[in-house]
């Protein structure tokens, strides 16, 4: 097993790439005539190595020094690539000890609608899910109406544990109209999203979603589940999904694991000519 702070396999340390073989590895590693500024493109080297499991959570890093032989940049260059990463929450810095890996989170745009697994492996996760029950069940008033549905009408409700580098990062609970249902029940739901089976399976268009985050604490069922301490704080989501023509299909409560998971979105500001119009 590799030592913490071992460079084997990822960086060589800087005697390995003195002189001539030193420009060759520069060379490999980094487009010197590319416009994108150098410390990008370690900054995406490093992140690439640390999100593939090259720096497993809490190794150490190389050091500047040796960042800067290896790659034939200034200390400020390493640095600054260094800070970019350090904003992600990738790595953290103990004073007088060195750099090292973060337990990274995993994010999801909320800018765009996709199910998990599709925007996970996007961003080269591995993910899956271990479905724990496909049933049909009288839905509650609050299932009833987010789903606009008839009176006396059941519903299709799913379980499932999300998987994120093969440890626990949700529990998902899905309730579709039971005609979906029915035929979501005999396809594969461990291994492929709902919403894509929607769309290239059922030929039903999504079109738009509206969602409630919040927190919760995790119950002793839920904290089993996703393998945190019981009374943990749980991200938790209530999103109803609508088809191009705006009719609901797919309600659900999602709870993640709020030291694993993490929503990200871009908002734009209003120029003031366009509001005073």
């Amino acid at each position: 097993m590799t030592k913490p702070g071992a460079l084997t396999g990822v960086f060589p340390t800087p005697r390995l790439v003195s002189g001539p073989a030193a420009a060759q590895k520069t060379a490999a590693l980094l487009q010197t005539q590319s416009p994108v500024p150098l410390y990008t493109q370690i900054k995406e080297i490093l992140r690439a190595r640390i999100l593939d499991g090259s720096y497993q959570p809490h190794q150490q890093m190389p050091s500047e020094s040796e960042m800067m032989a290896t790659f034939e940049v200034s200390r400020i260059t390493v640095r600054q690539a260094l800070n970019d990463l350090q904003n992600e929450g990738l790595i953290f810095r103990i004073h007088g000890k060195g750099t090292f890996v973060s337990k990274p989170k995993a994010f999801q745009d909320l800018g765009r609608l996709q199910g998990f697994g599709e925007a996970m492996r996007q961003m080269g996760y591995e993910t899956f899910a271990r479905v724990l029950s496909v049933k049909t069940v009288t839905p509650s008033a609050q299932v009833a109406e987010k789903l606009q549905l008839p009176k006396r009408a059941k519903v299709t409700e799913l379980q499932r544990v999300r998987f994120l580098n093969r440890e626990p990062i949700s529990l998902d609970v899905t309730y579709v109209p039971t005609a979906i249902g029915q035929r979501l029940a005999k396809e594969d739901l461990a291994a492929r999203d709902v919403f894509v089976i929607l769309e290239n399976d059922y030929g039903l268009a999504l079109g738009h979603a509206e969602l409630q985050i919040g927190s919760t604490l995790a119950d002793e069922s839920l904290a089993a589940q996703l393998k945190v301490e019981e009374g943990s704080p749980v991200l938790f989501i209530e999103r109803t999904t609508h088809t191009a023509d705006g009719a609901p299909i797919d309600y659900e409560h999602l709870y993640y694991r709020g030291d694993a998971f993490q929503y990200k979105v871009r908002v734009d500001r209003v120029p003031l000519a366009e509001r005073a119009s």
